[in-house]
């Protein structure tokens, strides 16, 4: 009997899907029984990854000769300006807005589709990163939500899609880590020095995480990075937490004028 409950499972998800069809969240086309998840292969392989060759530090694509890349022997990227020297690394699959990216963050985010932070985080798993992040990353921690947004959403979608990348790399989620002080106005429409002031102290790290925070190299997770103004303001709280190194990880990026596509 035990050797029928399989085909029995399969035979009841088959007939559901034949009732009550799944549909892709990213562009509503049909999900074929074997695709697992709420988001259709076709979206998944239609990301607009970033493209090589890319800074070995920042993770952002870096062609030479481009205006990206500063004339100098040492090729100095233009993104890791953005970065404070404790942090070591940053990574992201894929290109933000526009496209199946911008549909599974939308849809991640704003209209209830927590599945999707375990697709998302399949894909972050599989970043390539310098060996001694590799060796040395401690712990996950998730951008936090001020209470009151997480409380319209139901779930912050950094800690879900930390989770998910937790389990995958087999590392924690230190979710009570760290805490925003303030509510921050929402970064979409803000200039770059707008960003900065507007989450400038908005993050502290919570004091029953020090004795895992120190000396530990952390990696700060969210969905998207833009300017990395929320993830600078994280990792400086995070270092004046005890942690000694911040690397960061998101699901997508916002290019830059110019940036290849």
């Amino acid at each position: 009997m035990s050797g029928l409950r399989p085909h029995l499972r399969s035979l009841g998800a088959g007939v559901l899907d034949f009732i009550l069809p799944r549909h892709c969240i990213a562009c509503d086309g049909a999900l074929g029984g074997s695709e697992p998840g709420v988001v259709c292969g076709r979206c998944w392989a239609g990301l607009p990854r970033l493209p090589l060759p890319q800074c070995p530090r920042c993770g952002h694509p870096t062609p030479v000769g481009g205006a990206h890349v500063a004339h100098s022997a040492a090729r100095r990227c233009y993104w890791c300006d953005n970065l404070p020297p404790y942090v070591r690394a940053v990574r992201s699959v894929c290109w933000m807005p526009g496209g199946a990216a911008a549909a599974v963050v939308q849809a991640l985010k704003y209209d209830g589709w927590s599945a999707a932070a375990e697709g998302m985080a399949e894909r972050m798993a599989r970043l390539a990163w310098p060996e001694d992040v590799i060796e040395e990353r401690a712990g996950l921690v998730p951008v936090p939500l001020a209470p009151t947004r997480l409380r319209e959403r139901g779930y912050n979608q950094s800690a879900l899609i930390a989770s998910a990348l937790g389990r995958r790399w087999k590392l924690p989620a230190w979710n009570d880590a760290l805490r925003r002080t303030r509510a921050t106005e929402s970064q979409t429409r803000l200039t770059p020095g707008e960003r900065l002031r507007n989450v400038a102290g908005a993050f502290l790290a919570c004091s029953s995480a020090r004795n895992r925070l120190r000396g530990a190299h952390v990696v700060l997770v969210d969905d998207v990075v833009t300017t990395a103004a929320t993830l600078n303001a994280c990792a400086a709280a995070l270092v004046a937490g005890g942690a000694r190194i911040v690397s960061y990880v998101t699901f997508a990026r916002a290019p830059a004028a110019g940036d290849p596509r």
